[in-house]
């Protein structure tokens, strides 16, 4: 249905402007002169021509994701119904992918769908962990805690996502930046010195004669060394998006030294606590496994959730299956076994999912703190390890004058 642009004046003789859908400018007539306004302008909306292809439409953040919830659950607390807090949501939303989304989701409700049904249409933007604990909201008549918990939830994922990077972002950066000015000095520089150094005759000492012959290498073999490392990318990720690749290399880096301890925690903070919202909402241990384990990011870990799932399945506890699985503390599994006992599970697993945020916060601290001076000392060592090669023979040279 086409949108029409409207201009028009109230009986204060106020002007006023703004947009109608409807089939034609008659019927846009017709909704004016109920609203008590006279038209002075229409005309149809101009169509966008990239508003078919999505590359070049606005993606819908985390953040739209968690004011939607926060919003959506204060509307349906003060008791209005949900196809008009879905009305209202979309019509002040400014992402207009996401103003598409939740007018389409308004429709489907409209037309009978249930809003789980209707949100489980678009995966990218509602996860299965979204649309089942939607579910449970409509089913246990909470719909409003659901989103309120939904959105805290998020909140906290989003922060401990947010924490990880930062702590790969600084060591990534200047591992980049060391790169890229040593191959601008064996590629440049070198060459510049070698030439001197030719000039001025005699043998070279060791060290500068290294990095001439790694200059000469660098320069003579460049697009072969860029090829290798594009393949290499290209043919790891081929053999990471394999199942036996992924379950490798995700294993290798819950082993690896000081960043498999912050991928452990990272993964018990996640697990402890969607597992924990889930259940506290009202979601079914065995389907809330499932989806835990599905968004795991971690393949060990996800074989790990379902392992504990079929032992809960043929009647186990969850606790003994992830002691079996050796891949969770100690302290987790014990914690666990309390809260089944006591029946507070859901609580339990809110309370390690605390204790664990603190323990990532800590761990990327540490973690900073140990690369900055490692990193330091790398491109000291690297950088000035050239710059001195270099000037080697030139310091043997004043030796010799003097």
């Amino acid at each position: 249905m086409p949108i029409f642009q409207w201009e028009g004046k109230n009986r204060k003789n106020e002007k006023q402007e703004g947009e109608l859908e409807a089939p034609n400018e008659q019927a846009v007539r017709s909704t004016l002169s109920r609203m008590k306004i006279i038209p002075t302008k229409i005309k149809k909306k101009p169509k966008d021509l990239f508003a078919n292809v999505s590359f070049f439409q606005p993606k819908v953040k985390e953040s739209d994701i968690i004011l939607f919830a926060r919003q959506f659950s204060t509307m349906i607390d003060a008791g209005l119904p949900i196809i008009q807090c879905l009305d209202i949501l979309q019509a002040q939303q400014e992402n207009k992918t996401f103003k598409k989304i939740l007018k389409q989701i308004k429709e489907s409700v409209e037309s009978g769908e249930t809003l789980a049904e209707a949100m489980k249409k678009y995966p990218k933007e509602f996860d299965n962990l979204f649309v089942n604990m939607i579910a449970a909201g409509e089913a246990g008549g909470i719909l409003d805690t659901i989103l309120r918990r939904l959105a805290g939830y998020m909140e906290k994922a989003a922060k401990l996502k947010k924490q990880v990077k930062g702590a790969m972002v600084y060591p990534i950066i200047t591992l980049a930046i060391a790169l890229i000015v040593v191959a601008v000095i064996l590629v440049f520089v070198i060459p510049v010195f070698q030439e001197m150094f030719a000039d001025m005759g005699g043998q070279l000492p060791a060290p500068t004669q290294i990095v001439v012959n790694l200059s000469e290498f660098v320069k003579s073999h460049i697009f072969y060394i860029i090829g290798a490392i594009v393949l290499f990318i290209f043919a790891f990720k081929k053999f990471y998006n394999t199942e036996k690749g992924r379950a490798i290399s995700d294993n290798f880096a819950l082993k690896l030294p000081i960043f498999g301890i912050l991928i452990r925690k990272v993964a018990v903070a996640k697990f402890t606590r969607t597992m924990g919202t889930m259940l506290s909402s009202g979601v079914a241990i065995l389907e809330a496994l499932d989806i835990v384990a599905k968004t795991a990011g971690n393949k060990t870990v996800e074989n790990s959730l379902y392992a504990v799932r079929s032992g809960i399945a043929e009647g186990r506890t969850m606790a003994a299956p992830l002691v079996e699985a050796k891949v969770f503390p100690a302290m987790v599994c014990q914690m666990i076994a309390v809260g089944e006992s006591t029946g507070a599970l859901d609580a339990m697993l809110e309370k390690i999912a605390d204790f664990y945020d603190e323990e990532v916060d800590q761990a990327v601290e540490n973690l900073t703190s140990m690369i900055e001076p490692f990193m330091l000392v790398f491109l000291g060592t690297t950088i000035g390890g050239l710059v001195i090669s270099m000037y080697l023979p030139i310091f043997k040279m004043a030796g010799q004058i003097t």
